[in-house]
């Protein structure tokens, strides 16, 4: 059974009962003042104690989708190996391996040119050497003869750490909403290549080139730009668009504002300003002071040139822990005179799922309109 399966989920709250209806029946039995006796009722109620928390961790799992199997939970998924499936899209040797495809579920009908098409994909970096799974979201659009000379915009949308790309698709359902947009008239159709910022699992890189490790920037600045064009009828960079959350809103940011050639628009749901430095990130920088410096979106302000580039920054009055720094973020960017910045402030709302559905529409429109299709 999978982490992320309902049956865990199942087995572990009954589990959980059954500790609890056997702590309540053996209790009387325990009772007495002696070691044994103490230690069967410390061993009942900690069993019981662990059993409630696994289930609400389980639960909570499978709501914002942190851990995507007991690999990733454990941190020992070190498998970065690209799948060659020589039956679906794209040569041997592509950067671009289509795995899988799906409709987009409730959108009318199963065929691409009505409802569009998910494509699970693997992903590999022609001069990074980094190799990393994906969802690529194809609009009704793609298909339909009327547009087959015509390439699309591209927006590229990143998860948190550790974060999945597969609930950039379940939990955070981008694809359906783009297409409700584009039938409202609030959106072009755009291809949406929705995948984590963890291209080393389980190291969290911050969408950094580490020194002598991942070169994670220049593989979504670089590689990853080049693999969708070379397999799509995507417009060329500067037509591109990113977005992310948490993590993924931080490099989002760092992105648009380090490639503005790349990207013209940034997006940052959430999003932290510079990369921490912790157990889960190791040393990113290696005492290179001048990484260290342009990871850091405020010194970047302060010391390099404005980019030509739009930002949109995400937070809460309440519930979310970087409004006072997401307020003085908008007004360094304003200061510059040259770097176009927007935010979304809500009443109130936490570093969740849930806050975030409420912020993706806006931000895919407001995203949609900064972008061309060269």
């Amino acid at each position: 059974m999978g982490l992320t399966s309902n049956k865990t989920l199942a087995v572990a709250i009954l589990f959980a009962v059954l500790l609890f209806v056997g702590t309540v029946w053996l209790w009387p039995r325990l009772a007495r003042r002696n070691w044994r006796a103490v230690s069967g009722r410390v061993g009942l109620l900690l069993a019981t104690q662990l059993a409630l928390f696994a289930c609400l961790g389980i639960a909570v799992n499978q709501a914002f989708g942190f851990y995507a199997n007991w690999a990733d939970l454990l941190g020992t998924e070190t498998d970065q190996g690209v799948v060659v499936d020589h039956t679906a899209s794209g040569p041997p040797g592509s950067p671009v391996q289509v795995v899988s495809t799906s409709e987009v579920h409730g959108m009318g009908g199963s065929l691409p040119r009505t409802a569009g098409q998910i494509q699970q994909v693997d992903i590999a970096g022609r001069t990074t050497h980094i190799a990393t799974p994906a969802y690529v979201y194809l609009p009704p659009e793609y298909f339909q003869p009327q547009y087959r000379t015509r390439t699309f915009p591209v927006v590229v949308v990143l998860s948190g750490y550790p974060g999945t790309a597969r609930a950039l698709v379940d939990k955070l359902h981008y694809p359906r909403t783009a297409q409700h947009l584009v039938r409202a008239g609030r959106m072009r159709p755009a291809i949406l290549v929705m995948l984590r910022p963890t291209v080393a699992p389980p190291r969290d890189t911050e969408c950094v080139d580490v020194p002598h490790g991942p070169q994670t920037e220049t593989f979504f600045a670089r590689d990853l730009p080049d693999a969708v064009r070379a397999h799509y009828r995507a417009g060329k960079p500067g037509g591109w668009g990113i977005v992310g959350d948490s993590t993924g809103g931080y490099c989002a940011l760092k992105l648009a504002m380090h490639h503005p050639d790349v990207y013209t628009a940034g997006a940052g749901l959430s999003p932290s300003y510079k990369a921490p430095t912790d157990v889960t990130t190791g040393d990113l920088f290696q005492g290179d002071r001048n990484l260290r410096n342009r990871a850091d979106l405020w010194w970047f302000l302060r010391h390099e040139p404005a980019p030509d580039t739009s930002l949109l920054v995400t937070s809460s009055k309440v519930g979310e822990t970087n409004y006072k720094a997401t307020l003085k973020f908008i007004a360094s960017v304003e200061a510059t005179k040259a770097t176009r910045i927007s935010s979304i402030i809500l009443d109130s709302g936490g570093h969740n799922f849930n806050t975030w559905r409420r912020e993706i529409p806006a931000t895919l429109q407001w995203i949609s309109g900064r972008l061309s299709d060269r």
